[in-house]
């Protein structure tokens, strides 16, 4: 690539060259938009948010960019446009407010031609500078092979924070799965280890404990876990789950639970006690109201009608188990919690509503919807809408929502940004996409992450599963997370609250 920055103080100064790319002197109109690949045209991006690089998607003998926000230029040659990050943060910084214009020059032949210009915009709201997920193959077969990986988002460092093999083998199986954390606070963080080695390892500050959560008064092992924003307490479903295939549809999976509750584990105490555990509901997904006040989750009702077992049940009439959202106060004092609340009613809309999360504002309400079930990553219908918590109207998130999957979803420190995962692209594989949420509850254009080679998320075969802000990056090492997860568990010991 061959990149010149110009900045205009006056008079004209080069601040850096490499063999001088040149926009064409002469050139007609194309009347058409470029087609580039991520979709970057008119985004909204953080202020500190890694170069977008992307590539143009169509055969030319040549092509040039050019880049100008106010006095600044910055022109890039080739199909693959890949600014530098610090010819990037002087156009950021520029723009910040503002917007970044964008001009694709190509040529077919001895004919140049000139894209319609798009924009970048560059929003004066920054973003939590560390984004972590874990990468799984869609395949139903070779789980095994799945990292942990966490990645900054002001350049393009990724690092494995720990890798599924160090203590799977063919003999004995794990899966690694749940990582979460108190507020993005990388130092307090929980995942959890399935199958061989089994239990959940939380990191306190630096103190690591392996844990069985599983009691003879619960149906599980903590599954999908939610930090208190302030206390030592991780709120947790409890599932019996299982994994079924269509054989004529276009959803290829289902997960299903057939008995779900939710339990609250004191870390302190080492202490597990029951929040919800009707019977005749399906409790899932817990999500802690910022001020800690209240813990929101979803719930199917469910009840069996003849002999067969909760799980035949529970597959044979799948698209019966519609989820709605709840929520419940807490007594941080005795650790008790109060009766469920209805908040949204889903099931009246024919729809099923999971995966709540409250903006930090307390203000926004961010739910995955789809036709049926729980595990909606699985389903190409499921969307995210939104409810403004302050007058109750809810609605789907048109301006982020696709013709495909959007599913997993959280907000950033401030607010101001969500990522989420979306198959929007080819159905298949989740990416994480970013949009800005303003103080109207509006969201600007959903951006793919961005990465070094615009390329590479079309080469990698493999899915980004609960994409996680963070304010910076673990530091503990894979092979300390595998010497913890070597050693024997700590048994919770199960308490009932009054």
């Amino acid at each position: 690539m061959k990149r010149i920055v110009n900045a205009l103080l006056g008079s004209l100064l080069l601040l850096a060259a490499c063999q001088e790319a040149k926009v064409p002197a002469n050139y007609a109109e194309s009347g058409k938009v470029a087609n580039i690949y991520p979709d970057y045209r008119d985004v909204t991006v953080p202020i500190n948010m890694a170069p977008l690089h992307f590539q143009l998607m169509e055969d030319a003998d040549e092509v040039v960019t050019r880049f100008t926000a106010g006095s600044v230029q910055l022109v890039c040659e080739g199909a693959k446009v890949r600014p530098v990050i610090d010819d990037w943060r002087t156009l950021a910084e520029m723009a910040k407010g503002g917007k970044i214009g964008v001009e694709m020059f190509v040529r077919k032949g001895e004919k140049w031609l000139r894209h319609e210009p798009f924009s970048i915009y560059v929003s004066p709201d920054s973003i939590d500078p560390w984004l972590s997920y874990r990468l799984i193959s869609p395949s139903y077969v070779t789980y095994e092979e799945l990292t942990i990986c966490q990645r900054c988002l002001e350049d393009f460092d990724e690092r494995v924070i720990y890798d599924n093999m160090l203590c799977s083998t063919e003999k004995d199986g794990q899966c690694i799965n749940c990582h979460n954390y108190q507020n993005g606070n990388p130092q307090r963080m929980q995942l959890h280890a399935r199958q061989n080695l089994g239990g959940t390892i939380i990191n306190y500050d630096g103190k690591m404990v392996k844990t069985n959560l599983k009691t003879d008064s619960t149906l599980s092992a903590g599954v999908y876990p939610s930090w208190h924003p302030r206390l030592p307490l991780i709120a947790y479903s409890t599932n019996n789950t299982m994994q079924v295939f269509h054989t004529r549809d276009l959803n290829k999976i289902e997960v299903l639970d057939s008995q779900s509750d939710l339990i609250l584990y004191d870390l302190e105490r080492g202490e597990v006690s029951t929040v919800e555990n009707d019977p005749n509901e399906f409790e899932v997904f817990p999500f802690w109201s910022p001020d800690g006040k209240w813990l929101y989750y979803s719930s199917a009702h469910f009840e069996l009608r003849d002999t067969m077992s909760a799980e035949a049940q529970s597959i044979k009439r799948y698209k019966e188990i519609k989820y709605n959202i709840y929520r419940k106060a807490f007594d941080e004092q005795r650790l008790t919690f109060g009766p469920r609340e209805l908040v949204f009613n889903a099931d009246s809309l024919g729809l099923s509503a999971t995966l709540p999360r409250i903006s930090p504002d307390g203000r926004w309400l961010l739910l995955s919807v789809g036709e049926w079930g729980c595990f909606h990553i699985w389903h190409r219908d499921a969307d995210l809408w939104l409810m403004d918590l302050a007058t109750d109207s809810i609605r789907p998130f048109k301006e982020v929502n696709s013709l495909s999957t959007e599913a997993y979803h959280t907000w950033s420190r401030s607010g101001r940004w969500i990522v989420f995962s979306s198959r929007r692209y080819d159905g298949d594989f989740t990416r994480p996409f970013f949009a800005h949420v303003d103080a109207n509850g509006h969201a600007s254009k959903p951006f793919e992450l961005p990465c070094d080679d615009p390329d590479y998320h079309r080469q990698l075969l493999k899915s980004y599963n609960l994409p996680e802000l963070m304010t910076g990056p673990v530091t503990v090492t894979p092979q300390q997370f595998a010497d913890v997860i070597k050693q024997s568990a700590v048994q919770a010991k199960f308490v009932r609250h009054q």
